[in-house]
């Protein structure tokens, strides 16, 4: 049995001592194996031919000029291209000395043991890598076809493939011990390492939803409007209710949280008193058959008269001059600072006061669970940033390191939000309501991207709120947005007005049209009102109708699309 005396606390220990057994791998004459020294071209030939010495020729000999007859790995270098596995470059030569990339090792892999990508290659690659721009264009087709035989293992960080970086000799040896497992075999790779390909899946079902705000909107301040607005909608054959239940700074439903935080039980609106609105939605909406998910619009947002910047303003985080406040919708707001625990502890007790009391169906965040980029120098956020990092923060808001570390703090409390609304409800989903990806993370710190693949959200709703059709369709093309679909459901929001500025019927129907031609997991109309505004005239009525002539079920992915 191997053991070596370098390797005992190594991450690749098992994978190591499993090839050394098998004699693919040797240590050296001092005990030591050297996990993390480099590995040559030429060595790598050789491993490759004691890893498949059954392996059948595929192509004749090629003569390198830079591997010389006596050269101690020729016979593994000629072995080696003869299989299949390995090539030279353009100017014939070999190049066994150069340290071997990460990337060349996955393609040599793929290559010699004849596997094919099944499913669209920079699908695979966007959804398994943050890097993946970073993978040269040649072996692209082989790096997918690696990662769906689960052959990349990536340590620390099983999202970073770093392909042009030098591989190692544990490295190496974790690639062999994955291309070597047998089908009824566990890995030597800690699960944790290894890649896991997100196949891409096809929508069943259809999400047909529709935004109740309290914004140009009266429909939730009277019993017999609400009970009227559902009635119309499932007349509609829509499916899904996303009411607005956090705005303003206020619940809008009864709650304790909010009481114990502000003095206040609800918002003052005189239709929200004696009644309990959300309760009324879940019970109508579901006698209906609609789903209703609470929608969290505010996310970490605030009026900046509101009372909860005056009963708690050190929970308000700042710009870099000391100002709270940002304008957003034309009005100046302050922001709840994500990072600070009291503010994730409210967050997480609205939360929590929802899922538990209300048989709801989901929970949806939108654009505001997050912080605008100029956020975040507050003295809280300032001295946590000191105490991991050892200096203040940069004076440039969008400094790639600073803006990376408020991302991923968002992250991690958007990992505990996902966890613990499970533990209170398995079957509640968690959906988001976002900008498109690279606005959002750059611009919001808001990186749902990693959310999506971290599966801390379950269905996706993008604001496309676009007047003109080329603009709307640009949106769909999006990379990111194409990969989402194929994940996890993947709706659009489209605009059906807003005060004063209605949307043309027409306009909305043909996004309907792109939306279902794209085949997405459908839409989302924001909002109520204009939307009924819009089915007022007869003909538009029976236009829309003829849109959604029947009920459908909500979507869910189910059949994989090689």
């Amino acid at each position: 049995m191997a053991d070596f005396k370098d390797i005992q606390d190594h991450w690749a220990k098992s994978c190591i001592e499993k090839l050394a057994d098998a004699e693919v791998l040797s240590g050296y004459e001092d005990g030591t194996f050297k996990p993390d020294a480099l590995v040559t071209r030429a060595e790598f030939a050789a491993m490759l031919n004691r890893a498949f010495p059954d392996r059948e020729f595929v192509r004749e000999s090629a003569q390198f000029d830079d591997v010389k007859s006596d050269y101690w790995a020729r016979d593994a270098i000629t072995t080696a291209y003869r299989r299949g596995f390995m090539s030279g470059y353009q100017d014939k030569t070999f190049k066994p000395t150069q340290p071997i990339p990460r990337v060349q090792v996955l393609v040599s892999l793929a290559n010699g043991l004849n596997y094919g990508p099944t499913q669209t290659v920079f699908y695979t690659l966007d959804a398994t890598f943050d890097d993946a721009e970073d993978i040269p264009d040649y072996a692209k087709n082989a790096v997918a076809a690696a990662a769906e035989n689960e052959l990349v293992v990536n340590y620390p960080d099983v999202r970073s493939l770093d392909p042009n970086q030098a591989a190692t000799r544990a490295e190496v040896a974790a690639f062999l011990s994955q291309a070597l497992l047998a089908a009824d075999e566990d890995p030597s790779v800690p699960d944790q390492y290894i890649a896991k390909v997100f196949f891409y899946h096809e929508t069943v079902g259809e999400l047909r939803g529709v935004w109740l705000t309290n914004i140009d909107s009266d429909v939730l301040f009277s019993t017999d409007q609400l009970t009227g607005a559902i009635d119309s909608l499932a007349d509609l054959n829509f499916n899904t209710l996303y009411p607005t239940i956090w705005n303003g700074g206020y619940t809008l439903y009864p709650s304790s949280v909010l009481e114990r935080v502000t003095g206040a039980k609800i918002h003052p609106e005189p239709g929200l008193q004696n009644r309990d609105m959300l309760q009324e939605i879940v019970t109508r909406g579901q006698a209906k058959g609609m789903s209703v998910i609470p929608w969290f619009e505010f996310g970490f947002m605030a009026p900046q008269d509101s009372l909860l910047m005056k009963s708690r303003p050190t929970w308000i985080t700042t710009r870099k001059d000391g100002i709270p406040f940002v304008k957003s919708d034309g009005e100046f707001r302050v922001w709840l600072n994500p990072f600070h625990p009291q503010v994730q502890q409210f967050i997480l007790d609205l939360v929590v006061e929802v899922v538990s009391n209300y048989d709801v169906d989901g929970i949806q965040f939108d654009d505001h669970f997050s912080l605008p980029v100029e956020l975040g120098y507050d003295s809280f956020t300032k001295s946590l940033y000191m105490q991991e990092y050892g200096k203040v923060p940069p004076a440039d808001p969008e400094d790639e390191e600073w803006v990376s570390w408020r991302a991923r703090k968002i992250t991690e409390f958007m990992m505990r939000v996902f966890w613990v609304v499970k533990e209170y409800n398995p079957d509640c989903i968690i959906s988001l309501a976002p900008n498109p990806a690279s606005f959002a993370y750059t611009q919001y710190l808001q990186d749902w991207k990693r959310w999506k693949h971290y599966g801390y959200i379950e269905e996706v709703v993008l604001q496309v709120y676009r007047d003109n059709l080329a603009d709307f369709t640009r949106e769909l093309e999006d990379k990111e947005v194409l990969v989402s679909k194929g994940l996890i459901p993947t709706g659009l929001g489209i605009l059906t007005g807003l005060q004063d500025k209605p949307i043309p019927p027409e306009m909305v129907r043909k996004q309907i049209e792109i939306v279902r031609d794209r085949r997405f997991a459908g839409f989302s109309f924001f909002y109520y009102e204009s939307l009924m505004s819009m089915l007022q005239e007869e003909t538009e009525k029976t236009a829309f109708q003829a849109l959604l002539p029947t009920s459908t079920e909500r979507p869910f992915l189910e059949t994989q699309v090689a």
